[in-house]
């Protein structure tokens, strides 16, 4: 178990540099940009076989006990160590970020971004992808930042480079450099407040502070990190104010990269939250709590007022930044979960993150292949009287798409009602020393705004599933030796393919086992979120 955890963070490292290196001339088949994708696909089918060999061989009888646990000493004089580990909380978001990626890789087997050179691409989707199973696997305070980091710069690339099917090379680094500035500024801050952690603490050793639960640490320490920790993972989360980069990221970037950013990414900053912030500093995690559940219902309106806005007639939005904002108002319920400081709150807000994971990704997925087909995301266009009416034209994408909207509404029976709901219900009655009546309030707030969920996704599904009946012109009388037109018929659109199918199925069968079944995932999380409030003790 040990060496599996290693090789599951090490192996896409591995894969990597091999990308990058000549096909032996047995592998190089026909062409060699096939090859090199049939290389991704073949190392990120390896690592989720790992993976899903460490979850089935994971001793689901003790989730909150540390597992294939690694403890090598490699900086002995900050007492740095090469700590791996996992438990009930980090588990299933290392089976959900293995899970993406090798659909992402073979969604790109057979529908490769356009852009430079696939060795690039491979090469960097699997560092992408060792870089956020570190950061789901690794203990020790420095590694964590380094592993939040390391995705920083394959990211920026699969934007700048691949992204932007219209071709505004302008636009895509714009958006580009805005993810890479606000995330390292975020960062920045983020480590300055882990050495201050660590270096009061004796001890970078993320089990070892969460036993001594925020004892070795003065209550000034304890505020002063969780602002500055708490603001670096905002960004990444992303919370409201600090999300303007993510609608412009995810507008910008390839079909795979805005699937991995809001599938696994924004995952980051929500675990730091649970794994560093809530068990390591708990006093200044309470004075901060308050404003930490403001801050997510306040996204929660925004980011569904924004969605309504662009789903409205005649407003030209674009369905790709419509679904990014919607992630804003759907991480709110995450962090209003963190926020409660209650078993049932952060047990919805991990279930919320893996069921935002799969719906949103397959949301990216459906809307890059209808982007693919149309050659547009523009609301307005795809339901236009030319527009899209795909439950006519494409019954399959446009039952999927609707499938997808209805689980990210949540839909009672799918994955995206659990989290939500065990998040307003933790609200309902916060941890000791919080204001009840505040987070009642935040729980009325958080409801309307799944009303508000509600309207601009079936509004979506309506107009773009449904469309607009053609209009009929007026008839001229034809001018003498002009040849006569023929009715005008729509443009077809290519259902979903075989390729299609199965990149996209295992996401529809989750979303509908973790919603019939929410004891799986909840089964796996309770016992160590259980832990990790009382402060290590079960």
């Amino acid at each position: 178990m040990q060496f599996l955890l290693a090789l599951i963070v090490v192996g896409p490292l591995i894969g990597a540099v091999a990308a990058l290196l000549p096909a032996p001339p047995g592998l190089r088949g026909t062409s060699p940009d096939q090859a090199v994708l049939r290389h991704g696909v073949t190392v990120t089918g390896a690592i989720l076989i790992a993976a899903i060999v460490l979850a089935l061989g994971f001793d689901h009888d003790q989730p909150s006990k540390m597992q294939a646990t690694t403890d090598i000493s490699w900086i002995a004089a900050l007492d740095v160590r090469i700590h791996l580990g996992v438990d009930g909380i980090s588990l299933p978001l290392l089976v959900l970020t293995a899970l993406l990626t090798f659909l992402c890789a073979l969604y790109s087997y057979f529908k490769m971004p356009m852009g430079p050179s696939p060795k690039g691409f491979v090469a960097l989707l699997l560092v992408l992808e060792s870089g956020t199973l570190a950061t789901f696997a690794v203990l020790d305070l420095v590694l964590f930042f380094l592993a939040f980091e390391m995705v920083l710069i394959p990211m920026y690339f699969l934007i700048a480079r691949w992204g932007g099917s219209e071709g505004v090379t302008g636009g895509r680094q714009a958006a580009a450099w805005k993810f890479i500035l606000y995330t390292l500024l975020g960062s920045v801050v983020m480590l300055l407040g882990l050495l201050l952690i660590g270096l009061n603490a004796g001890t970078f050793d993320m089990v070892a502070l969460a036993t001594d639960n925020g004892r070795g640490l003065s209550t000034s320490v304890q505020l002063i990190a969780v602002l500055a920790i708490g603001l670096g993972l905002a960004v990444k989360t992303p919370m409201w104010p600090l999300h303007s980069w993510l609608p412009d990221a995810h507008t910008a970037a390839p079909t795979v990269g805005s699937v991995l950013l809001a599938g696994v990414l924004l995952k980051m900053g929500t675990y730091g939250f649970v794994r560093i912030i809530l068990p390591i500093a708990p006093d200044g995690m309470r004075t901060f709590a308050p404003y930490l559940a403001a801050f997510a219902v306040v996204g929660i309106i925004y980011g569904s007022l924004a969605c309504l806005a662009l789903a409205k007639q005649g407003a030209g939005g674009d369905l790709k930044r419509l679904i990014a904002y919607s992630s804003v108002g759907h991480m709110g319920f995450v962090l209003l979960g963190i926020a409660t400081m209650t078993p049932t709150g952060v047990n919805g807000a991990l279930f919320a993150n893996i069921a935002h994971g799969l719906i949103t990704g397959l949301l990216f997925f459906l809307v890059g292949a209808v982007k693919e087909r149309y050659g547009s995301a523009d609301l307005d266009t795809l339901a236009g009287a030319t527009g899209a009416a795909l439950y006519g034209r494409a019954p399959r994408l446009g039952g999927l798409l609707a499938f997808a909207a209805v689980a990210s509404l949540g839909l009672p029976g799918l994955a995206g009602f659990w989290g939500e709901m065990l998040a307003m219900f933790g609200a309902f009655n916060p941890a000791e020393g919080l204001s009840r009546p505040a987070f009642l309030t935040f729980m009325v707030i958080a409801g309307f705004g799944t009303l508000l969920t509600a309207a601009y996704l079936l509004i979506v599904v309506r107009r773009v599933c449904m469309g607009a009946q053609p209009r009929e012109a007026p008839r001229e009388a034809p001018q003498a030796g002009a040849p006569q037109a023929g009715p005008t018929e729509p443009a077809r659109f290519t259902d979903v393919q075989t390729y299609e199918f199965a990149a996209w199925t295992p996401l529809v069968a989750l979303t509908v086992l973790a919603g019939l079944w929410p004891a799986v995932l909840l089964g796996l999380t309770d016992p160590a979120v259980q832990k990790l409030l009382a402060g290590g003790k079960s």
